[in-house]
Formats: structure tokens, sequence, C-alpha cells
């Protein structure tokens, strides 16, 4: 009787350490959202390298979750990434402001122990996101700003850069176009203007849910103007018990609605699932404000969403239980 017990006992053992090791974990990222993201926008070979790119930036965090690494790690890995492309409006490549200089936002929130991390209106860091981290690992706040980040970053050992090094041709023409505009029309924004973040959400293998977001912003933004990605709750949002949301599009109406932390919190008051909340958001609240922009999450389940409301939306994600997938267009 004694060893029979013994033998049961090991096989339970062996039943929830093999449970264990089924826990889905994935993650899924994005590029920006924007109604000029249609079919017959994009030659051949630029449609090539934006699946290219967030093919590289997915498989790079993915790697880190697949090898047992923390959900905080691979958001950060992908978005590291995306902001070394110039395709992205964020890091090298990011947009210009009225001054005719980069100004990068950045978030991060770790959605077990609810700590966060950001950064704004900050020109010399190489890897805004990076800021946002060292915010939430090693400083008692949650946002810093400008110069004063800046410092901090320097402290933490990142690597800072001359603000011409974010310099692209494409962002340049795109900022001496806004400045033209402004000038006939003595409008700041336009459609045309206005869309551009990254941002990825990953799920560990420990059930841990990890939610970041990097901008350069608006063409043509004013005065040091923040938007929604580096605010919790409007841009970015995590709760390893509910979902974590990554959010992209014309940021006022993200800050207003906090967009990110409504559609959590829909799950959590009415028990809708992250899919079910984020289309009611992003489809009905934004639409009836006059938002336009889009979000990608996961779930503890891991339970991937992408939901937009614009023309189309980089995007691209892969899970255990789930092979590498890419998009540009809406369905």
């Amino acid at each position: 009787m004694r060893k029979l017990l013994w033998l049961l006992a090991i096989g339970l053992l062996v039943f929830n350490f093999q449970g264990m090791g089924q826990t889905p974990y994935g993650i899924v990222i994005h590029g920006g959202a924007g109604n000029g993201i249609v079919e017959g926008r994009f030659s051949a070979e630029e449609e090539e390298a934006y699946e290219a790119a967030l093919t590289e930036a997915t498989e790079a965090g993915y790697a880190v979750l697949e090898k047992g690494g923390s959900a905080e790690a691979a958001v950060i890995a992908a978005i590291k990434v995306l902001e070394d492309n110039p395709l992205f409006n964020a890091g090298k490549g990011a947009v210009f402001t009225a001054e005719g200089k980069v100004e990068h936002d950045a978030s991060l929130m770790h959605g077990t122990s609810k700590a966060a991390g950001a950064v704004a209106s900050v020109t010399t860091i190489r890897h805004p996101i990076e800021a946002a981290q060292a915010v939430m690992d090693h400083s008692p706040h949650v946002m810093l700003t400008g110069k004063g980040a800046e410092l901090f970053a320097r402290d933490q050992g990142l690597q800072l850069v001359e603000n011409n090094f974010f310099f692209t041709e494409k962002r340049y023409n795109q900022f001496l176009r806004a400045k033209e505009k402004r000038s006939e029309e003595r409008s700041y924004l336009s459609e045309d203007f206005k869309f551009g973040t990254v941002g990825a959400v990953a799920l560990d293998q420990e059930g841990h849910i990890v939610a970041g977001t990097s901008t350069g912003g608006m063409t043509y933004k004013l005065y040091g103007r923040v938007g929604d990605s580096p605010i919790i709750g409007a841009g970015t949002y995590a709760d390893s018990k509910l979902g974590g949301i990554s959010a992209t599009g014309h940021g006022e109406f993200f800050i207003r609605y906090a967009v990110a932390y409504d559609i959590v919190a829909r799950v959590n008051y009415l028990q809708e699932s992250l899919t079910q909340a984020a289309e009611h958001v992003i489809h009905t609240t934004l639409v009836e404000a006059g938002g336009d922009g889009g979000i990608v999450g996961i779930s503890p389940a891991g339970e991937v969403v992408m939901v937009f409301n614009t023309t189309g939306m980089f995007r691209a994600y892969q899970t255990s239980e789930q092979p590498l997938s890419v998009g540009m267009y809406g369905e």
C-alpha cells in the first residue's frame, strides 16, 4: 500500500510538472495604425520590408519567451528592433516636431507587480523603451520627462546619441510638407501626420503579462506635446490576471478615454473577453468620439487581440500555440 501511495504521489508530481510546461506564452506587436495603410499604396519591395521588420521584431521577442525568459525582456527585445528600424515612427526614423527635431515618448508596465515606467519628450536616448524600463526598475517614479529623463538615462548607463542620429530623409520630407501645409492652411495637424507608434505585449511562461509602447509622436507636433504612448492607462496598460494592451493612433483621444485601461477594465467589470472589450472600445467608444487608431493585446490564456478602426495596422504575433503571423491591411 505504501509503495502504491508513493507511485501515486510521483505520478501527480509528473502530471503537475507537465501541466506547468503547457502554460501558454506569446507576444503580439504593432508598428502603428492609420488610414494611409491601404493596399496599392506600397510597392512589393516596401511590403516585403515591413513584413521582414515585423517578423524580426516578433521573433526577437518570442525567442526570449521560448527560452523561459521574462515578458519584460521579450517586450524590450521586440521594441528595440522596431526603434532601430527607420520604417517606423519610433527611435531612428521618428517624425519631426514643429521645431525641426525629434522627440520620443515611451512606457512599460508589468501586469503582475503593477510597476510602470515612462519617459516623455526625450531627444538623445538611443532606445527610449530602455529608459522607460530603467524608470520602472530603478527609480521611485513612474514618469520622467525631458532633460531630467535624459540625465537619469545617462546615470543608468544607457546609450545617448546626438539628435541627428534619428534623422531620416523620409521623415524630414514629411516635416517640410507639414510646414508648408501649416503655412497655407494655418493648421498644425491633419490626417496625413497623425499616426505612428510601435508597441508589444507579451505573456511569459510564468504567467506574467507586460506591455510597452514607444513613439516619436505626431509630425509637426507643438511645444513638447506628449501623446498617449507614455501615459499608463491611455497608451499602455497591463494586468496579468486580465490582459495587456499597447495602443496606437490619435493620442489625444486615447488619453481622454483612457483606452488601454478601459479595455482591461471591461474584462474585469463586465466579464467580457479581451477581444470583446477591445472591439467595443475601438469600434464604438473611439468611433463615436471621432478617434482613430488601434490596439494589440494578449490575455492570460494566450488570446491574441489586434483591433483597429483605421484601414490598416502594422502588426504581428507568435505564441506557443499559434505560428508567426504578420499583417498590414484590414481584413
